[in-house]
């Protein structure tokens, strides 16, 4: 958890905007500071020195350097418009940091969305949707505090220490030593209290997501819960976590406070020791009473920025630490898209070469996770009209052949080549909010009303209007009709794009026989329109309507992987339904 980390200037243009109009603001606002420090303690010994001179008390350096009774009007005057100018820079400074932390938090969460969007589902495969919502959500929006509190006196530590410790300097060198030796022991303990502050503020945020999975999941589920009669099991489940995550909180609390007050402790320690050597000085009549005064008006400000820089960063841990997260989903590797030449050649770490052609073809593909074969290698063709069944035991890599096809899993050899244009289905129909023809021609501005109905026909669902509202994740489609909907919607892509393959996974997973068998025929028109069609199926209705299948074998040794590569590559092109067409996959 680093105080400024610089990726976030690297993701977040507006925070460099922030970090410089920033640092210009701070150094107004320190000379303005230093001029009312000035003004203040020339108008207090302009008082103090004839009541003083009175008491017998203005000798020796006592009354050097004071101004006249006579100038207080100007010393006033010019007192006054330096803390006008220090407090309109400190508004800008406050209101720079707001208006930035919305910027930012927009740009990161925009790299973060993009990010997501362009990489391969596998890379995200190990995390859960409420982790990304919760980060992208509330931990984001902790980063107001970073903004709003840490930085601005992050900015005044860099800019405004240096330049008031060189004035102490100037002014008073004993005080000015002074401060360098006892300045220290303040970042000292920020370091240590920072440390202490991640350890518990980790704990708390793992705790808050850990608290948004168990929340998620009861909201998923509650239907099952209700049914079972499980649901009031739950609530106490959360309950305890929700304690559990105020327990933490409270935690990050204590420290919070106890850490601010040992800053202050320090800052106070540190003061009073330049403070005892002034007043010994002034009082010996051996300091100038107006000196005197400027030093110890000045040193607050001196110690001012790093003790509140220490207490605010105990605000901004949560933010900080949620930036973490986003930038690993930033950073994270990225697959080459099917559709980008020039990315794919830039790939590492593979020996693999994919291109276009007429139908779809796998010569030797195999796929990689670590040094773990995941499938292949695995040799076969889809000739246009022609419809393939990719079959397999679950976890055999058939899915895992389609990702690669389609881009989202760069395999580490063989050659893999497919039609310019392609449609996809995939095993989760994957509806969003909206009308029915939204769904059909996702992505599509002005959806092509006809068309979505001929598609919506093609797949039996002659009841279903294109203009019928779903709610979240296709709420009111039951789930055969929302499978359909997804075929229908690859239908669609195929036919405006006038794709060269139709890819489908498991699509019938959730349909009845009748179901199934229009499905089967609306397959077989595709193919007789000139498109290679593959289709990964365990329901042998659907296999027996293909023209072959495509036998894809759990993990083997090499030597039987040879040889069943070698049997597969001796069956590819042949005619009759259900040949056996063997991948062996390692």
């Amino acid at each position: 958890m680093k105080p400024l980390d610089s990726r976030l200037l690297r993701y977040a243009r507006s925070a460099r905007g922030v970090l410089v109009i920033g640092g210009l603001l701070g150094v107004i606002r320190t000379i303005a500071i230093i001029a009312w420090c000035w003004c203040l303690a020339q108008v207090v010994a302009a008082l103090a020195l004839p009541v003083l001179g009175g008491m017998g008390g203005a000798a020796g350096r006592v009354a050097e350097g004071a101004y006249p009774v006579g100038e207080l009007p100007m010393l006033m005057l010019m007192g006054n418009v330096a803390l006008v100018v220090r407090s309109a820079a400190g508004w800008g400074m406050d209101l720079l940091a707001s208006r930035g932390a919305v910027k930012v938090k927009s740009e990161l969460r925009k790299a973060a969305l993009d990010a997501i969007d362009s990489r391969s589902p596998d890379t995200f495969a190990g995390t859960a949707d409420v982790r990304a919502a919760t980060v992208l959500g509330r931990g984001l929006d902790a980063l107001d505090g970073y903004f709003s509190s840490y930085l601005p006196q992050l900015i005044l530590t860099i800019c405004a220490t240096p330049l008031l410790v060189l004035v102490v300097l100037l002014a008073d060198p004993l005080s000015g030593i002074t401060v360098l030796i006892v300045f220290p022991v303040i970042p000292v303990f920020m370091v240590l209290i920072g440390l202490a502050t991640r350890a518990v503020q980790q704990k708390q945020w793992d705790q808050l997501q850990h608290l948004s999975r168990s929340f998620l999941d009861v909201v998923e589920g509650l239907t099952t819960l209700k049914i079972f009669g499980r649901e009031d099991k739950q609530v106490r489940r959360i309950t305890r976590e929700a304690g559990e995550y105020r327990n933490r909180t409270m935690h990050v609390l204590r420290v919070t406070f106890l850490s601010g007050f040992v800053l202050d402790l320090a800052g106070t320690f540190s003061i009073a020791l330049v403070a005892v050597t002034v007043g010994t000085r002034l009082v010996a009549g051996e300091f100038p009473l107006a000196l005197g005064l400027f030093v110890l008006l000045l040193l607050p400000e001196t110690f001012l920025p790093i003790r509140q820089v220490g207490s605010a960063f105990h605000s901004s841990t949560e933010g900080l630490a949620a930036s973490e997260q986003i930038f690993e989903i930033i950073e994270s590797p990225t697959t080459p898209s099917s559709s980008d030449p020039a990315a794919i050649a830039a790939a590492p770490a593979s020996s693999a070469s994919r291109a276009h052609s007429a139908g779809i073809h796998f010569a030797q593909v195999e796929v990689r996770r670590s040094e773990h074969i995941i499938v292949g290698p695995v040799t076969f063709s889809v000739q246009p009209g022609e419809v393939v069944a990719l079959v397999g035991p679950s976890g055999a890599g058939k899915s895992t052949l389609i990702a690669a096809l389609l881009g989202f899993v760069q395999p580490t050899r063989g050659d893999l080549t497919w039609p310019a244009q392609l449609a996809w289905a995939g095993q989760r129909p994957s509806l969003m909010q909206g009308s029915v023809a939204e769904n059909v021609a996702l992505g599509e501005p002005q959806p092509d009303e006809a068309m979505v109905r001929r598609a919506l026909d093609a797949v039996g669902l002659h009841n279903i209007g294109t203009d019928l509202q779903l709610g979240v994740q296709g709420a009111g489609l039951s789930g055969g009709q929302s499978q359909r909907v997804a075929i229908a919607r690859a239908l669609y892509r195929a036919w405006v794009t006038d794709a060269g393959a139709l890819v489908l996974d498991e699509p019938s997973s959730a349909l009845d026989a009748v179901s199934e068998a229009g499905v089967a025929r609306v397959l077989r028109d595709e193919a007789a329109a000139g498109r290679a069609v593959l289709i990964v199926s365990h329901r042998h209705a659907l296999i027996a309507a293909a023209d072959r299948t495509v036998q894809i074998q759990a993990a083997q040794n090499e030597a039987a992987q040879n040889e069943a590569a070698q049997t597969e590559a001796a069956q590819t092109g042949a005619a009759q339904v259900g040949a056996a067409q063997t991948g062996a996959a390692t």
